[in-house]
C-alpha cells in the first residue's frame, strides 16, 4: 500500500512539473481514519480486516482515504470501552466484541448461542440477515463495517480434561459475555467474565480453570503456554465481533470516499474476517494435535449431545426472555 501511494504521488509531481514548468508539491486532499483496537498487531484482525480495508480504500480513492492503526489500546486502554470510544470520536473505527458490553447487544448476541447458526452457514450471513430489521438499534451512532462470528467455541483447560458436563462441576470458566455465561452456568460451572487479554494470567495463576472461546484465541493470545487440555465438539456456540465506524465521520466524507467504504462494508469485509478466524482455528488445532504434552479430546456425537441437552435450552430461554423470536427467525433465514 505504501509503495503504491508513493508511486501515485510521484506521478502527480511529474504531472505538475510538466504543466507548470517547475517541480512543486501539489495540494493533496487526504483523509486519515483512526482505527483503534486492543490487541497486538500480530493478531488475526490485522491481516483479515485492517490490511484488506486499508488497501481497498487507498486504491479506490487514489490515496485520498487512508487508515492509521492504533493497536494495543494506544487510543485508550480497556476493551470494554471500544464502542464508547468510537461514538465519542476518539477513534473513527474500532474493533470489539458485543459480549464485553452484553446489555447493549442483547439481540445481536443471539448469534452466539447454540443452534442458531447451522454448521454449513457462515456466521456473518446469520447476523446480516437480521441486521436491517432487528439489530440497528443496538448500534447507535455508528456504521457497522463488519459483523461476523468466530469458529465454534471449545473448552480450553489447565489440568482438567472435559469429557462430560459433570467434569465441569465447580470449575471456574472464563467467558466473553452473558451468552457464554448462561451456557456455563447450565453446565454446572461458574462463569468468570473478563477480556481476552487477561486470560493468560488468569489461567497461569489459577484464577480460572479454563476458558470457553474459539481455538484461534489459543494462537492469538499464546494460551498453549498455560493450557494443556482442549475439548472439541460440544455445542457451545461461537463469539460475535464487530468493526464499526463513527457515523458522523462517515457522513463527513466525500461521495467517492463513502462509496469506497460502502463497497467493502457489510458481507465482503465480514467474510474476510470470518474466513481468517476459521483458518487460524484449523491451523491452531492441527498444531495442538501434534504436541505430545497436550490433550485434545474429540467428543463423539453421543458425548456432544449430553452437553447439548443442557446448553441448547439456554438459547430458547434467552430468546423467549427477549421476545426476540422474530430476530432468531431472521438469523436462520426463515
Amino acid at each position: 500500500m505504501i509503495h503504491s501511494k508513493l508511486l501515485r504521488n510521484a506521478a502527480r509531481l511529474v504531472g505538475a512539473a510538466a504543466l507548470g514548468g517547475t517541480l512543486a508539491t501539489p495540494a493533496l486532499s487526504e483523509t486519515t481514519l483512526k482505527f483503534a483496537h486492543f490487541v497486538a498487531p500480530q493478531h488475526t484482525l490485522t491481516g483479515s480486516v485492517i490490511e484488506p480495508l486499508a488497501e481497498h480504500l487507498d486504491e479506490a480513492t487514489d490515496g485520498e482515504l487512508q487508515i492509521q492503526v492504533y493497536p494495543g489500546g494506544e487510543l485508550g486502554a480497556g476493551p470494554l470501552e471500544q464502542y464508547v470510544r468510537v461514538v465519542q470520536g476518539v477513534a473513527d473505527i474500532v474493533w470489539g466484541l458485543p459480549g464485553y458490553t452484553s446489555s447493549q447487544f442483547q439481540k445481536t448476541m443471539i448469534a452466539e448461542l447454540p443452534g442458531v447458526k447451522a454448521e454449513d452457514t457462515p456466521g456473518y450471513e446469520v447476523i446480516w440477515n437480521a441486521y436491517e430489521d432487528h439489530l440497528t438499534d443496538e448500534f447507535p451512532g455508528t456504521k457497522p463495517l463488519a459483523l461476523w462470528t468466530s469458529e465454534p467455541n471449545i473448552f480450553i483447560m489447565k489440568d482438567h480434561d472435559i469429557r462430560t458436563p459433570d467434569d465441569l462441576s465447580g470449575l471456574k470458566i472464563r467467558v466473553a459475555g452473558s451468552a457464554s455465561g448462561a451456557m456455563v452456568e447450565a453446565l454446572g460451572a461458574t462463569p468468570v467474565q473478563m477480556p481476552a487479554g487477561e486470560i493468560y494470567n488468569a489461567l497461569q495463576t489459577g484464577l480460572i480453570d479454563g476458558v470457553v472461546t474459539g481455538a484461534s484465541a489459543v494462537a492469538d493470545f499464546k494460551l498453549d503456554e498455560v493450557a494443556n487440555s482442549y475439548t472439541l465438539g460440544a455445542p457451545l456456540g461461537q463469539l460475535v465481533f464487530y468493526v464499526v465506524m463513527n457515523q458522523a465521520k462517515y457522513d463527513s466524507l466525500t461521495d467517492v470516499q463513502k462509496q469506497a467504504i460502502d463497497d467493502m462494508a457489510g458481507e465482503p469485509l465480514s467474510k474476510s474476517a470470518e474466513d481468517a478466524w476459521n483458518a487460524k482455528a484449523e491451523e491452531t488445532i492441527a498444531g495442538l494435535r501434534e504436541d505430545d504434552g497436550t490433550t485434545v479430546i474429540d467428543l463423539s456425537d453421543d458425548e456432544a449431545a449430553a452437553f447439548g441437552e443442557l446448553t441448547e435450552p439456554v438459547t430458547d430461554q434467552i430468546v423467549s426472555d427477549l421476545g426476540a423470536e422474530d430476530t432468531l427467525a431472521a438469523m436462520k433465514g426463515e
